[in-house]
């Protein structure tokens, strides 16, 4: 017999207090940029123990405008953007390619927390994006290694035969190069920071970048 979807839904609560600690957010007390306080959001975040606090939903679009999404890592955030990569041949690198424009969010529920990132995307320097590549583990370079990302796949004795020929080459050759792998950067264009609160009086702050800044403004929830 299938589970009933709805029983679930109806049994599952958001911020159990034994799992989550709301903290109180001043926006007041806010940096004047946004970068800062992602940069201490995610330090809290790790040491607050929640699982993989890097991984991100990555929103894009295709030419026709219509939307998709999945989940990706962060590879880092600094000046020049908040930044992930992928093949350029995979689905979101041809969305990206069509329409240069992404969303990004985090949620970090041991908080109660979320952060939306939205901007232009552009290309990192390929050597960048090789240099980035192998800093990581052998694993990852294997899986960029695999190839054909987002192409229909035959069999999954295909698949295994792939994986384990550039499981082997990236042990032999670490430093093989992955032409396709592409380090993008999204320069935010608005950041917003989610603070979950027990009587749902949630604390909302956008920055959004103006002519001579960043402008920062509290929204309803």
């Amino acid at each position: 017999m299938e589970p009933d979807l709805h029983e679930l839904l109806r049994s599952l609560r958001v911020w159990d207090p034994q799992a989550t600690d709301l903290p109180v957010f001043d926006p007041a007390a806010a940096p004047a940029e946004p970068l800062p306080l992602f940069t201490r959001w995610f330090a809290e975040a790790v040491a607050a123990g929640q699982a993989e606090p890097h991984t991100m939903s990555l929103a894009t679009a295709d030419a026709r405008g219509l939307p998709d999404v999945r989940i990706v890592m962060l590879h880092g955030a600094d000046d020049d953007g908040w930044s992930f990569a992928t093949h350029a041949h995979s689905r979101k690198g041809g969305h990206l390619a069509a329409r240069p424009y992404a969303a990004l969010a985090f949620y970090w529920p041991v908080l109660g927390r979320q952060v939306r990132v939205r901007g232009p995307v552009a290309a990192a320097p390929a050597e960048e994006a090789q240099a980035d590549l192998h800093a990581r583990s052998t694993g990852a370079l294997a899986a960029a290694l695999t190839g054909r990302q987002s192409a229909v796949l035959g069999s999954a004795q295909e698949l295994a035969r792939a994986s384990e020929a550039a499981w082997e080459r990236a042990r032999r050759a670490p430093d093989t190069p992955a032409p396709s792998w592409t380090l993008y950067r999204l320069r935010a264009d608005e950041v917003e920071f989610f603070q979950g609160e027990a009587r749902r009086r949630h604390v909302r702050l956008r920055y959004r970048r103006g002519a001579e800044g960043w402008v920062r403004e509290s929204l309803w929830p």
